[in-house]
C-alpha cells in the first residue's frame, strides 16, 4: 500500500517537473497541470464503534462523537470524463468512549482513510453528471490501552473504498460535488464500516488564451524562476508560531487557542538548518505561484540529542499578499512532501517509519533590485499523515530563511 501512494505521489511530482520544459510560458499551465484539478468536501461521516469493538471486562453506557468531516483530493483526468483521484477523509475530532467501566477513563479511537481510485462520469445534461468511485484505501485505527492493558488495539490494513454522486458544473473551472463514499467493514481488524456524506467543490485547471497568456508575462509582477535559500531554527524561541497555528497555543483560560490549519509534533527540533532549491512551475496574473522544490534538513531533537537528516522533493503554493515598489511580500504553504529521514521512532516515541512527509508554512518578502534577495520566517512538520499508526510527528520551530533568486 505504501508503495502505491508513493507511485502516485511520483506520478505528480514528474508531471510538475515535466512541465517545467513542456511550455515556454509558466503563465500557461502544462498539459499535466490543465488536466488537474482539488476538490475539497465537508459533511458527516458515520462508523459504528461500540462496546462490541472492545475486549471482554470492558465497556461504557455514552460515547461522544462528532459526524462532521471532511475529504481532500487531488485528481488528475485520464480523459474528459475519467479521473485518477488520490485523497484523505477523516473526521474533524476522534470518537470516544466515555467514562469505561465506570472508573473515569476516558479514550479515544483515532481513524484516518487515504484513497486511491478511480472516477467515472455519465453525463445527464451539458451541466449535471453522475459519477461512480472505486479503488483502494490505506486505512489507520488508533486504539487505546487503560493501565498498558490494550482495549481497542492498533490497526493498518488496506481496504475497498466506493461511492457515488452529483457533480453539477458551473463553468470551466469550477464545479459542485453531493458525495456519498463507503469503506466495508473489516471482521479480521475489527473495524465497522464507514460511511461518509459530504458537499463540496473541484477547481479544474484550464489552458488559457494566447492574448491572455501575453498579458499576464507582460504586466511586470515578478514570480522568481529559481531560488535557493538558506535556513537556521533553534527551539530557544520557542514553539508558539507551531502550536498557534496548530490550535493548542495555551493562552489564558484558552487551551486550544489558534487557527487549525497545521500540526505541531510531540518530537521537538532543538536545532535545524536547511538547505532548499525551489523552481516556479506555474504562475497566475498577480497573486498565485506553484513551484516545486528539494531540500536537505538536518535537526537534532531536544530531548535525547539525536541527529537526524531530511531528504525531501515537495510542492510550494505562494500567495502574494502586497506588491509595492521596494518588496513583494507573500505567505507559502507545502504539504505531503515526500520525505526520507535517516533514523525513525525519535526521542523515544513512535514516530513511524523513515518515509514519511515534509509541510511547510511561512511569511516572506522578495526586496532588491529586480528582487534579487528573499527573507522568510517558517515552521516545519515531518509526520506521515496518520498512513501509519505510529506517527507522533516532528515540530520544526521557526527558522530564520534568507534567499537568492535567479
Amino acid at each position: 500500500m505504501k508503495k502505491i501512494f508513493a507511485f502516485f505521489l511520483i506520478f505528480i511530482f514528474s508531471g510538475i517537473l515535466y512541465s517545467q520544459e513542456e511550455t515556454a510560458s509558466k503563465a500557461q499551465p502544462s498539459n499535466f497541470l490543465s488536466n488537474s484539478y482539488y476538490s475539497i468536501n465537508f459533511g458527516g461521516i458515520f462508523y459504528p464503534f461500540s462496546n462490541n469493538n472492545l475486549i471482554d471486562g470492558y465497556k461504557t453506557d455514552t460515547f461522544s462523537r462528532n459526524y462532521f468531516s471532511g475529504r481532500l483530493l487531488l485528481g488528475y483526468k485520464i480523459s474528459p470524463d475519467l479521473a485518477l483521484q488520490f485523497g484523505t477523509m477523516r473526521p474533524a475530532s476522534w470518537f470516544k468512549y466515555n467514562n469505561v467501566n465506570n472508573i473515569g477513563y476516558e479514550r479515544s479511537v483515532w481513524i484516518n482513510a487515504w484513497s486511491l481510485s478511480l472516477k467515472k462520469n455519465i453525463n445527464l445534461h451539458k451541466k449535471l453528471s453522475i459519477y461512480g468511485e472505486a479503488g483502494i484505501a490505506n486505512v489507520t485505527r488508533i486504539g487505546f490501552s487503560i493501565d498498558d492493558t490494550i482495549i481497542y488495539p492498533d490497526a493498518h490494513f488496506a481496504s475497498l473504498i466506493y461511492g457515488f454522486g452529483l457533480n453539477y458544473k458551473l463553468n470551466k473551472k469550477w464545479r459542485l460535488n453531493l458525495n456519498g463514499t463507503f469503506l466495508p467493514k473489516s471482521v479480521k481488524e475489527n473495524q465497522p464500516s464507514i460511511s461518509q456524506v459530504t458537499f463540496g467543490f473541484e477547481y479544474h485547471i484550464n489552458k488559457l488564451p494566447k492574448e491572455q497568456v501575453e498579458k499576464h508575462e507582460n504586466n511586470g509582477h515578478f514570480f522568481p524562476k529559481n531560488m535557493v535559500q538558506v535556513s537556521y531554527g533553534n527551539s530557544k524561541i520557542g514553539f508558539g508560531a507551531n502550536r498557534f497555528f496548530g490550535m493548542s497555543l495555551k493562552v489564558g483560560n484558552f487551551e486550544s487557542f489558534g487557527i487549525p490549519v497545521f500540526w505541531v509534533g510531540a518530537v521537538k527540533a532543538a536545532h535545524s538548518f536547511s538547505i532548499t532549491y525551489q523552481r516556479l512551475a506555474f504562475r497566475t496574473e498577480k497573486i498565485f505561484s506553484l513551484d516545486w522544490g528539494v531540500s536537505i534538513t538536518a535537526f537534532q531533537t531536544e530531548a535525547t540529542q539525536e541527529n537526524v537528516l531530511a531528504f525531501s522533493i515537495f510542492p510550494t503554493m505562494r500567495f502574494y499578499l502586497l506588491r509595492r515598489k521596494g518588496f513583494d511580500m507573500y505567505t507559502n504553504y507545502s504539504l505531503i512532501g515526500p520525505t526520507f529521514l535517516t533514523k525513525g521512532n525519535l526521542d523515544n516515541l513512535k514516530t513511524g517509519p523513515k518515509t514519511t512527509y515534509q509541510d511547510t508554512m511561512g511569511l516572506g518578502v522578495f526586496f532588491g533590485k529586480k528582487r534579487a534577495y528573499n527573507a522568510e520566517l517558517r515552521i516545519m512538520h515531518y509526520s506521515n499523515g496518520n498512513i501509519f499508526p505510529n506517527n507522533s510527528g516532528v515540530a520544526v520551530p521557526i527558522q530564520f530563511t534568507f534567499g537568492k533568486t535567479f
